[in-house]
């Protein structure tokens, strides 16, 4: 832990939920506070302890240190004129890591960090360590200060937006579990946006643990390891399936039949969060009774209800093309498939390939539809474009069979018609529901 300086004036830009405990924390430990935002915000429990509210704005404030939230961009004005005047700025989770003794885990990765996170923290707690799962989609890490033990191992969701600006941020092991296109409508390319990534791993010290996928090199003091997936295990290789799960030094953990979590994906966030428990000091057998007893995370392949035989599956999370290739490598027949949303700029020629394989009939809502249907037209499906998602859901159903399932995998954000992919998966619960799904 690097602590933080000496008491100054601080600037927090960006007043959603990183960003509200950023300014909470630096406010307890003495600093004055100046937080803003380009939206008008209702922020009652930042002025009671004492920071100065100001909403909205987009105009630089002088500081000693600047804590961006990672909804913002580089170029905000606030932060452009910060990075220009050469003021520190910092990541919410760079500011947290400053502040607590807790050894960290780091998780990151285009698609199954949530999953991976919530599993590997199920592990260690199954294992009788106490753990935490935060970050980016839970609870910021700046909100745990003063809330968790010191021994507490921390396990971290990061975003590449998190991991802009993260100069001493050490986790004790990590993982970069893929990397595909994403987020291209605020990075210029791949390379920028996998650089962001791989900031995970700078920091972190030749007995740390760092997982990255194969020809990928740690940019980090600690050498890289690898999972895999299919074929031998290399001599980097610290976890593999091989006739089931095997992680390096344990031998084998649990045969994949006795894992719950279905798909190809799936395999390789087993073998990650199993290799880190690992690296905590969990036994193989602590390790086999974690992975069976984890019930899975919500909007990640969640099975919410059978209606007539045709099952309904919510993964909304599956925000981008890889992701809801991943959510057809699961259900690879008879699926009835509901996609669209809101654009992040990527392709979806590759999703349309995946889904000629399995997919019965394809229901499309959001600001993609025509997009996504040209490029299943040209793999040969034809779709159905509805207005929102509930007569999405009522078409898809009423032209299902028993044995079918209806697939919500959008390969979108959310933004388009809902909140977040949450609110997205919760209607479609309800849809289903609605269809008599139990």
């Amino acid at each position: 832990m690097t602590g933080l300086p000496a008491p100054g004036r601080a600037l927090v830009v960006g007043l959603a939920r990183s960003g509200r405990a950023a300014a909470l924390l630096l406010a307890r430990e003495g600093w004055s506070v100046v937080a803003v935002d380009r939206a008008e915000v209702d922020a009652p429990e930042l002025i009671a302890a004492g920071v100065e509210v100001r909403s909205p704005s987009d105009e630089p404030v002088p500081a000693d240190v600047v804590v961006r939230s990672p909804g913002v961009p580089r170029e905000a004005p606030p932060l452009a004129a910060a990075y220009a005047a050469g003021t520190p700025v910092w990541s919410e989770i760079e500011l947290a890591s400053r502040v607590l003794p807790n050894p960290l885990m780091g998780i990151t990765g285009t698609n199954g960090k949530t999953t991976t996170t919530e599993l590997l923290a199920h592990l260690l707690r199954a294992g009788g360590l106490e753990a935490v799962a935060c970050g980016n989609q839970g609870t910021p890490l700046s909100g745990l200060a003063g809330e968790v033990g010191p021994d507490a191992w921390l396990v971290v969701e990061c975003s590449s937006f998190q991991l802009e600006d993260v100069p001493t941020f050490r986790p004790r092991a990590a993982v970069l579990l893929n990397i595909t296109p994403d987020h291209l409508d605020r990075y210029p390319d791949m390379a920028a946006y996998a650089a962001a990534k791989r900031n995970l791993f700078a920091n972190q010290q030749p007995g740390d643990l760092a997982i990255l996928p194969t020809g990928d090199a740690s940019p980090g003091a600690a050498p890289a390891r690898r999972i895999a997936a299919e074929g031998a295990p290399g001599p980097e290789a610290v976890a593999w399936a091989e006739g089931g799960l095997h992680v390096a030094g344990l031998g084998l953990v649990a045969a994949w039949d006795d894992i719950p979590l279905r798909g190809g994906h799936n395999r390789e966030n087993v073998m990650a969060a199993a290799a880190m428990a690992a690296h905590a000091g969990l036994d193989a057998a602590h390790i086999a009774a974690g992975l069976a007893s984890f019930p899975g995370v919500p909007h990640r392949l969640e099975v919410v209800g059978v209606a007539n035989g045709v099952t309904f599956v919510n993964d909304s999370k599956a925000t981008n093309p890889a992701a809801a290739i991943a959510a057809l490598d699961a259900y690879p027949e008879r699926v009835i498939l509901i996609a669209g949303g809101s654009s992040k700029g990527t392709p979806f020629d590759g999703f349309a390939a995946a889904a000629q394989r399995g997919v019965k009939a394809a229901h499309l809502i959001g600001q993609t539809a025509p997009e996504i249907a040209a490029a299943l037209g040209d793999v040969g499906l034809t779709s159905v474009s509805h207005p929102g998602l509930q007569s999405a859901v009522q078409a898809a159903f009423a032209g299902a069979e028993s044995g079918d399932v209806v697939l919500l995998a959008p390969a979108c954000a959310s933004f388009d018609q809902f909140r977040s992919y949450e609110h997205r998966g919760d209607v479609f619960r309800e849809c289903a529901r609605e269809c008599g799904a139990r």
